[in-house]
């Protein structure tokens, strides 16, 4: 009896090879896009079901596929259904694949988290680098004024005209302490604002200076050739003890003497703005004045020939004080006392010596001959002129005299 036969044949057995061959590469593809453990297993299960449908046993595999999964987690069920989808018979539609890769690709990937600083520094630049980039940055960004400030000016730069080589005094260091006469710029602000004028003024004084030094130490032996920061005055006024409270003086300023601007030794003093050139010893210590006036006590020739000689007379006045209390000679300082000094008669042959506390000479210059290239000439002449002065004065400091002075007189008025 012949055995009945089914209207569907049943696929060949080179088909289901095909079948299974283009299952397989399409298996691979979706591991490599999903790379993830789960569709590695999937596709061990894809394969084992292949070889099953080898030996026959069709019937089996799809038992098998109708049986209830265990309850997992969303990601292995899409991946689970997505290993069956593969395993059954419809293998040649393309469209579920398709449309499981175009899960794939809209599923969003999590963006790589940045390492942390492993504590290398990064690269950065040199300091004088990054002070440029952020002074560019500064002139580039708008200046914004934090509550409770004002903008107060604009710096005004070095004048570039007018200057002189060096050796000489223009006339921009006199317009500039000629500013300095005015009490509403003799204040910080408008010195901050002017402080390129300043510089540019101090750096021509001292090379004026080291270049009279030259001149100075020739004329004078006595004077060390020191470098001009050893000689030169702050501008910055020392308002501690004083009324005025100007910050800045009016003048630079320098002292040559044995020890430079400091000690106890008579100098001089040149000073620009009103220039001058002065000699002596300015207010000397209690010790050293009291030596001063022992030795005049005790012979006063030597220092009345000094300022009795004719070319002193020329520059400094008669050697006599006047009588309106006028400044002439050594005579007529702001220190010089009214009676005699302690110690001291009334009657003293040298009485007008001895009430002397400040012995100094002050020769003054007129504004073009300090704009002249030949001044620092002139100072030099000036200084031959005061020399024996200063030498004389630093003896009447240094030398001790054990002779005493004429007997002390009391009363009031008396004064030291």
């Amino acid at each position: 009896m012949a055995a009945p036969t089914s209207s569907k044949e049943p696929p060949s057995t080179s088909d289901r090879r095909a079948s299974r061959k283009s299952a397989g590469q399409t298996n691979t593809n979706a591991k490599k896009d999903s790379k993830r453990a789960s569709g590695v297993r999937n596709t061990k299960a894809a394969v084992m079901g292949s070889n099953d449908e080898e030996e026959g046993n069709s019937d089996e595999v799809s038992d098998s596929e109708e049986q209830p999964a265990k309850k997992k987690g969303p990601r292995k069920r899409n991946a689970r259904k997505r290993a069956k989808d593969y395993d059954s018979d419809a293998l040649d539609d393309d469209s579920e694949f398709d449309e499981a890769d175009e899960e794939d690709e809209e599923e969003p990937r999590k963006p790589k988290r940045k390492r942390a600083n492993s504590g290398k520094q990064d690269k950065t630049h040199s300091p004088r680098k990054r002070r440029r980039k952020a002074n560019k940055d500064d002139e580039e960004d708008d200046f914004d004024l934090k509550e409770g400030q004002e903008v107060v000016g604009e710096v005004v730069q070095a004048p570039k005209t007018g200057r002189v080589p060096p050796g000489q005094i223009s006339k921009n260091t006199f317009d500039f302490l000629q500013k300095l006469t005015d009490p509403e710029c003799n204040d910080r602000e408008w010195f901050k604002l002017h402080e390129p004028v300043y510089r540019l003024a101090e750096k021509e004084f001292k090379d004026f200076v080291d270049a009279f030094t030259e001149i100075l130490t020739e004329v004078d032996p006595h004077i060390p050739p020191l470098p001009p920061k050893d000689v030169i005055h702050r501008i910055y006024r020392d308002v501690r003890f004083s009324n005025d409270k100007t910050p800045y003086k009016k003048n630079l300023s320098g002292s040559f003497s044995r020890s430079g601007r400091k000690g106890i030794f008579a100098c001089y003093h040149v000073s620009s703005g009103e220039t001058l050139l002065a000699a002596g010893t300015w207010c000397p210590g209690k010790n050293e004045l009291a030596t001063i006036r022992s030795n005049i006590a005790r012979s006063s020739d030597r220092l009345r020939q000094v300022i009795s000689d004719p070319e002193f007379v020329k520059l400094f006045g008669e050697p006599k004080p006047m009588k309106d209390g006028g400044r002439r000679n050594i005579f007529g300082a702001e220190d010089e006392l009214k009676v005699a000094p302690k110690g001291f008669a009334k009657d003293h042959k040298d009485i007008d010596l001895l009430k002397c506390r400040t012995f100094a000479v002050v020769h003054r210059f007129k504004d073009s001959e300090v704009l002249a290239p030949d001044f620092k000439n002139k100072l030099g002449e000036v200084a031959a002129v005061v020399r024996p002065f200063v030498h004389c004065l630093n003896d009447l400091m240094t030398l001790q005299d054990n002779d005493g002075g004429d007997d002390d007189e009391d009363g009031d008025d008396e004064e030291i």
